[in-house]
């Protein structure tokens, strides 16, 4: 794949993401905000979270796991979610470093 097909899939896939969000955002504005629309839209996004740390999890990888124990400590220790998954990937690239794992 040369140069200017990788542009133009990361283009389309950067279209596609837009539109996604978009259209959520236009189809949500349609949507009455019931107490249980807004309880859903806002455990959303850690849900989404959780479905992609989970397999890397189970897989059983040593980073994953120093990530995942680094940004539990973190988010219960600062309360600051952002923080805590920057620390967990920090803590899994210093694992992944000094074990060359």
């Amino acid at each position: 794949m040369n140069t200017s097909d990788t542009l133009l899939v990361i283009f389309a896939m950067a279209l596609v993401t837009y539109a996604t969000r978009a259209g959520g955002l236009w189809v949500v504005g349609f949507m009455p905000m019931s107490p249980r629309l807004e309880a859903f839209l806002r455990y959303l996004a850690g849900s989404v979270l959780v479905a992609l740390v989970v397999p890397a999890t189970v897989r059983g990888e040593g980073a994953a796991f120093v990530a995942v124990g680094a940004t539990l400590v973190s988010v219960v220790l600062l309360r600051r979610a952002l923080l805590a998954m920057a620390i967990g990937v920090l803590a899994a690239a210093l694992y992944r470093r000094y074990t060359g794992m």
